[in-house]
């Protein structure tokens, strides 16, 4: 493979080879990566199954899908700019009706951490952005400097699962009154300052849930996962599986919540004598518990700290 100069763009592949267990690539068959990254799922997912196959590689970030043209220029692979909550209409665009597996790595990655100038980063000042799609017209700019207080209040409440939730809104709303919040660091500042001192000595960066917050609000992440998720397993034929790999609880509340309704023969309340849903299973579980990477992955991988990682297979 031409690696061009992807290195940069390249971070370690979390909990790679459960996925690899769990997916079970195999030549002929129809491969999804619906959060390409920087491609280390995807590239092991093609070693896998011998090159022999379709590969997609979905992503919204503009960044991953170029450099991917560049890391993957030797293989038979199709790399699609697009959000996975359309993934139904992806694969059958591409001519497709079933998939025999598909991944998802979610949340932020290592890339967009790391390019100080596309916002996400507490650590590192910068414009507010946040946007993993550059086409979407509205960022973390627009949030924190536009939405009323008590819808800020309620997106780092909900999002961020932040206890201060409500004065950190109230800081964010009188300073702007003043000026606008145009910078990352300006916005961490703000937070440091909201939270009283004696609570923020201890855990994670105060700004840490906040910022989490403000980027799951512009992406819509948690409904797009909701689609994504709903999505992939009609798009399943029988015996094909889904992996998907979350790093925070929010994301591994849906994925669980869904998994376990999939594989329900009847979503009727306890104790009801008939059946009257019309529910019928589409999955069984392959972990009935998430798989936590070792303590050598964390050691040497850091950000593999926080995943979790689940499966289903269609039946």
């Amino acid at each position: 493979m031409s690696w061009g100069d992807t290195m940069d763009f390249y971070h370690d592949p979390v909990l790679l080879e459960e996925t690899l267990q769990l997916l079970q690539p195999r030549p002929g068959g129809v491969y999804v990566d619906a959060t390409l990254g920087g491609g280390g799922h995807f590239e092991e997912i093609i070693a896998r199954a011998k090159g022999e196959g379709i590969f997609i590689g979905i992503d919204q970030d503009e960044d991953a899908i170029e450099r991917a043209k560049m890391r993957f220029a030797d293989a038979s692979v199709r790399l699609i700019r697009e959000n996975f909550r359309s993934l139904g209409d992806i694969i059958r665009s591409e001519g497709l009706e079933k998939i025999d597996g598909i991944i998802f790595d979610l949340g932020i990655s290592s890339h967009q951490v790391d390019e100080a100038d596309r916002g996400f980063s507490y650590m590192k000042d910068a414009p507010l952005d946040m946007r993993m799609d550059k086409r979407v017209k509205s960022g973390a700019w627009e949030a924190v400097n536009r939405l009323p207080e008590k819808d800020l209040k309620q997106i780092i409440k909900d999002y961020g699962e932040e206890s201060w939730a409500g004065r950190i809104a109230e800081f964010i709303c009188e300073r702007r009154k003043h000026k606008s919040i145009d910078s990352t660091g300006e916005l961490a500042e703000i937070v440091k300052e909201a939270i009283p001192a004696k609570f923020r000595r201890r855990g994670p960066h105060p700004a840490k849930r906040t910022f989490q917050a403000i980027r799951i609000y512009v992406n819509d992440e948690l409904s797009t996962l909701q689609t994504g998720i709903i999505d992939a397993v009609e798009m399943l034929r029988p015996g094909g599986r889904i992996c998907i790999i979350t790093f925070h609880s929010l994301e591994d509340r849906i994925v669980k919540n869904l998994f376990k309704e999939m594989s329900a023969d009847c979503l009727c309340p306890k104790g009801s004598i008939v059946c009257n849903c019309n529910h019928r299973k589409k999955v069984e579980l392959l972990t009935t518990k998430p798989i936590f990477p070792g303590e050598k992955e964390i050691e040497e991988n850091p950000r593999s700290r926080s995943a979790k990682l689940r499966a289903a297979q269609r039946i």
